[in-house]
């Protein structure tokens, strides 16, 4: 890319392959709902008791588990359209007729059955989430990482939109079986864009084993600057959002106290902040292609914890709905920021080779603030109360800051893990 291009985010986001990760995050967001919001509303309609559709829960666990088939996706090349949008298509086509199943079920008669086609339906989502990511950090270059994480986060949140709202109004006026197989055929949309997508080029052979497949991207990613050096890379995908979740988190049940109706903070979570969110990671795709990686992570960590300086002015001020509707936008905006900031290093760090396993066990961590860390938060907002525990978040940023200079100095172009990105493809026709 030249330097024209780099100053010019504008040109970045008007590429092909944007619209491509767009559509690729459409369908990637596509399944989430349907196994969850989506499916909890279909069986709470169908009178099923809440126990069991709170166990339901559990088929999501591919998700969360999905690090461990990634290396597959490394080592075997389908034979059509190449090792990326190859797995592309495979997976969208089993999600696909997957949705397609879930309209054959009735939640009062075949519990079991749907359960089991609900799992199938996680499975292949999370794999097509491997193939998206390591399609999404082959096909750019370090300066493109922003605008394509934002075209990614965009097409994902419209398909969320799709299944967790429209579809509800759909149920409305047809058969919830009639709704899921409408859905399954949205997945078109991605199975047409991955095969007019071009094909990532792999100069380096890729891994010609599963052991090595297993192996090779752990030992790689220790090497590439020593075994110290790689750990406090992780530890700061760790870190990195934790400010953020740890506010997060605990948002609605302040809310809540605070005497906001469940109405207020539904309209404005799920219209509003959204729509700061999808404003947030365009502009950070925008901020990455002027600035880099480096500057960028730590401009949005400082926002990040400025963000919760809100909610622990609207804890002094009280039940104010303008004051809340100002907190939510700026905290979802700077969401915008530190997901995509996020996502742009953890795909600058990923080896082409390998960059399905890589971003697979990256992603995972990462995943460990939201989901792990926060458990806390709770107690912490209970003996510390609301003014205490958005301060305390704000201080959580600290521990990345320290681990910045590391991983992310300010004055270099390139995270210091950071693996060679060419962004080189060759149109589908060829590939």
């Amino acid at each position: 890319m030249s330097d024209t291009d780099k100053a010019s985010p504008l040109r970045i986001f008007g590429q092909p392959k944007m619209a491509v990760l767009l559509a690729l995050g459409f369908s990637s967001g596509l399944p989430l709902f349907l196994t969850s919001r989506t499916l909890q509303a279909w069986m709470t309609k169908a009178d099923v008791d809440l126990t069991t559709i709170g166990l339901f829960s559990m088929v999501a666990l591919p998700y969360s588990l999905k690090f461990l088939w990634a290396p597959l996706l490394d080592r075997y090349i389908p034979p059509f359209l190449g090792r990326r949008r190859g797995w592309l298509v495979i997976t969208q086509t089993l999600l696909l007729l997957a949705i397609a199943a879930m309209s054959f079920h009735d939640p009062r008669l075949g519990l079991q059955a749907l359960a089991i086609n609900a799992l199938l339906l996680a499975f292949f989502s999370a794999s097509q989430d491997i193939a998206v990511d390591a399609y999404r950090a082959d096909v750019l270059q370090e300066r493109e990482m922003g605008a394509g994480a934002a075209a990614y986060v965009m097409g994902y949140r419209i398909a969320l939109i799709v299944t967790g709202s429209l579809a509800l109004v759909f149920a409305d006026r047809m058969s919830w079986p009639s709704v899921y197989l409408l859905l399954s055929a949205l997945m078109l949309v991605g199975i047409a864009t991955a095969f007019f997508a071009p094909e990532p080029v792999l100069r380096d052979a890729p891994p010609q084993s599963l052991g090595e497949a297993v192996a090779l991207p752990f030992k790689e990613f220790f090497q590439r600057r020593g075994a110290v050096s790689g750990a406090v890379v992780l530890l700061f995908i760790v870190l990195y959002k934790y400010a953020d979740g740890l506010a997060g988190n605990m948002a609605t049940p302040f809310l809540l106290q605070t005497g906001f109706s469940q109405t207020e903070i539904g309209v404005v979570l799920g219209g509003a902040g959204i729509a700061a969110t999808i404003v947030g990671v365009v502009a950070a795709g925008g901020f990455i292609a002027r600035m880099g990686i480096n500057r960028s992570l730590w401009i949005f960590a400082i926002l990040q914890a400025a963000s919760n300086l809100a909610y622990y002015a609207l804890a002094l001020i009280g039940n104010d709905r303008s004051a809340m509707v100002v907190t939510i936008l700026i905290e979802n905006f700077c969401v915008g920021l530190v997901t995509a900031g996020m996502l742009a290093f953890m795909m600058s760090v990923t080896n082409k080779r390998f960059s399905a396993t890589q971003f697979a066990l990256l992603s995972s961590l990462a995943a460990a603030s939201r989901d792990v860390l926060v458990a806390p938060a709770g107690k912490l907002a209970d003996t510390l109360g609301w003014p205490g525990f958005f301060l305390l978040s704000v201080a959580a940023i600290i521990p990345a800051m320290l681990l910045l200079p590391f991983v992310a100095p300010w004055g270099a172009d390139r995270p210091s893990a950071a693996a060679p990105h060419d962004g080189e493809t060759v149109p589908a026709a060829a590939a």
